[in-house]
């Protein structure tokens, strides 16, 4: 049970507190769209893998499963690859670039200034640019924010993969801004 009165506790994660303010869902949901679907070098897919990773490292259940099923459908992958996340992408295929962001982005979630010149070295030198280490950051920042919104007010998360099969395709192919809370009670 969440630490607030939300108007349908059945709705996980952060779909039951954007059913509580909505005011506040949508810049969120905005954020969301153009940090993840916006103008990027890194595709839909690889920022959903940056989110979901720093959603990990955060303990979040829900933004690491959600965010996870995101970009298993943007790569077409099985959703039990979600868990490889957490395994430090054994088997999903990661490029020497995106691990180098991965590994930024796992500094910001720590702290931003854990980031230092040789994390960011190490990324140019795997062609990494300036557009990629900036929206990699702010990803990453802008998940730990996320991830303390849903857990700082104790909203649930269903534990199962396939839980989240249905809001990861629509995340992935119809995006944040049209985002139905109708459609996300539905489902779970």
């Amino acid at each position: 049970m969440a630490h607030i009165a939300l108007p349908d506790e059945s709705l996980p994660g952060i779909v039951g507190l954007f059913n509580f303010r909505p005011e506040t869902a949508g810049p969120l949901q905005l954020l969301a769209e153009t940090l993840l679907r916006g103008e990027s070098p890194l595709t839909s897919g690889e920022r959903e893998l940056i989110a979901s990773y720093v959603s990990h490292l955060n303990d979040t259940h829900f933004c690491h499963s959600s965010h996870g099923s995101a970009a298993m459908a943007h790569f077409g992958y099985d959703l039990n690859l979600i868990d490889d996340i957490k395994n430090g992408f054994e088997v999903i295929e990661v490029s020497p670039k995106l691990r180098a962001l991965l590994h930024i982005a796992g500094k910001v979630q720590k702290s931003g200034k854990a980031v230092t010149d040789e994390d960011i070295a190490a990324a140019r030198a795997e062609g990494a640019g300036d557009k990629d280490i900036h929206d990699t950051i702010l990803i990453a920042a802008a998940f730990s924010m996320f991830n303390r919104y849903v857990d700082g007010l104790g909203t649930w998360a269903p534990q199962e993969n396939e839980a989240y099969r249905e809001m990861g395709q629509r995340m992935a192919f119809t995006g944040y801004v049209r985002y139905s809370v109708q459609a996300d009670a539905e489902e779970v």
